[in-house]
């Protein structure tokens, strides 16, 4: 029996819209060519910034981007960045193909970025490579509005007034490419530079810690003891803690996955989805030991490297990451975000990896054309999720088992908005079948069901530049209202989003 029974009198918490934020890094074709390609290109811009993924971004309502990196963020000297583009230092991406960076794409255009979004701008610092003085100073130049060299410097180069800023992350995995550090050293470095970034006038900074990767509780329990309790003096000294965790097949002695993203089998199927329902484990771990410390829950956890990852495509550079988007990747979308939904007491920031030409992307570029993935139509159609308060669900569901996995069919998360609406995002994971789906509502009755769907007869169907609308969403009508809720038919791998009113 497939039932899922929600409540929406005991509906109390928020959905963040945060949870539905983004990554950009300086790798591979994400910055350039993903939305840098100059003011004097042919590709229309505004401001050097592409228009074209501008708008599909809005369309699915970018709440948030962190910026600069993952990796390249510690190697990254904020300076080199600002001032006339031709007289800007070049440097060597050295994580990322040993490219040359010519730091055309630096603070100034990435808040332009955000503004063009509409979006919060999330600032990752340098501690790997950086100094405290360094980071202070950057601070100081985005967000002071007083009389300093940080802020003549900044209007010297056209920005008079400072940014509103408030995510700023302390450092990125600093336990790998951030320095490799262990979690004593970099809780004590954390608390240092951490003070350093200071709050100027009315802009207060939400200070993000890096967090564990994976399953390495240790560290999320020598953060949370040194910087993250409750019980020290003074002001919290963090607000989040960062969890990294990629879903992937295996991971090779040079750094990259194997698996192709487009061409597997049924065990490639399950094996990922099942990988990517391992978040839910993770969240509820970490999570245990951040009550600990913190039972008030005023540290956030702050997802913000999560998704798939494989072989790059054929014929790609090895270390830009650029990989294709299936239906295998929506499922893993959908089941990701339905975990968030459902820890979003202690979740209250996600950014997907990474949002264009890279990982599990939004958006593909080619030339002057852009590509809209399966990921990207799941973020537009969980979209109505942000802001709204979640529905607790209760999902019981026939399992589908395949090569030694085995995992729950179907996945779901609701949520009702201001003007009074149910929200029902639901999943199917099963290749094969079809699943009748019995939703219990209570607390309210709906008279209206409306409902949209992402499904493909394939696998491994994907959107190519030849064919870019081969997986798009398209109007279901498998949902009705009954007496005690809703009757649903779940189409085989499938994504469907449902509205009650």
């Amino acid at each position: 029996m497939n039932e899922i029974t929600l409540d929406v009198k005991i509906a109390r918490t928020k959905i963040d819209r945060n949870i539905y934020g983004h990554f950009s890094e300086h790798l591979g074709r994400c910055i350039y060519e993903g939305y840098w390609v100059g003011e004097d290109s042919e590709i229309p811009n505004v401001r050097g910034i592409r228009t074209d993924v501008v708008n599909a971004l809005r369309r699915i309502k970018v709440p948030v981007m962190r910026w600069p990196g993952g990796c390249f963020a510690d190697e990254y000297h904020w300076m080199d960045g600002i001032g006339p583009r031709e007289q800007r230092p070049t440097m060597i991406n050295t994580h990322w193909g040993g490219v040359v960076e010519n730091n055309h794409f630096g603070t100034h255009e990435f808040m332009e970025l955000c503004a063009q979004l509409e979006c919060e701008p999330y600032v990752c610092g340098n501690v790997g490579s950086g100094t405290v003085h360094e980071m202070s100073q950057w601070v100081e130049y985005m967000t002071f509005d007083g009389k300093s060299p940080m802020t003549d410097l900044r209007r010297q180069n056209g920005r008079p007034d400072p940014w509103s800023l408030k995510y700023f992350g302390v450092g990125n995995e600093n336990w790998g490419c951030g320095g490799r550090m262990r979690p004593e050293y970099y809780a004590d470095l954390y608390r240092q530079y951490g003070l350093y970034a200071r709050d100027y006038g009315d802009n207060k900074l939400y200070r993000i810690a890096c967090g564990p990767r994976n399953d390495d509780y240790h560290w999320t329990e020598v953060m949370m003891a040194q910087a993250g309790n409750d019980q020290l003096p003074g002001e919290p000294y963090m607000d989040g803690l960062a969890l990294h965790y990629y879903t992937s097949v295996r991971r090779l002695p040079d750094g990259s996955r194997e698996g192709s993203a487009t061409q597997f089998d049924e065990s490639g199927w399950i094996e990922i989805i099942a990988k990517g329902l391992v978040m839910d484990e993770l969240i509820r771990k970490h999570s245990t030991i951040m009550d600990k410390y913190d039972p008030r829950q005023k540290v956030a956890m702050i997802v913000d490297e999560w998704g798939t990852w494989y072989q790059v495509e054929p014929g790609t550079h090895p270390r830009f990451l650029y990989q294709q988007n299936t239906m295998r990747d929506a499922i893993v979308a959908a089941t990701s975000l339905d975990i968030f939904n459902h820890h979003c007491d202690r979740v209250r920031m996600a950014n997907i990896a990474q949002t264009v030409n890279v990982l599990q992307a939004m958006v593909l570029t080619q030339n002057d054309r852009i590509l809209l993935t399966p990921t990207y139509h799941v973020f537009e159609m969980y979209a109505v999720h942000q802001d709204a308060t979640m529905v607790p669900v209760d999902v019981q569901s026939e399992c589908y088992a395949f090569g030694g996995y085995s995992v729950p069919a179907v996945s779901a998360s609701a949520s009702i908005d201001d003007d009074g609406k149910l929200h029902i995002t639901l999943s199917n994971a099963n290749p094969h079948k079809d699943i009748p789906v019995t939703v219990f509502v209570r607390g309210m009755k709906g008279s209206t069901v409306s409902g949209r769907m992402l499904q493909s007869g394939a696998m491994s169907a994907h959107n190519t530049f030849e064919n870019p609308d081969k997986v798009k969403p398209s109007t279901f009508t498998g949902a009705k209202a009954v007496a005690d809720g809703l009757s649903v038919l779940m189409p085989k791998m499938s994504v469907v989003a449902l509205e009650v009113a």
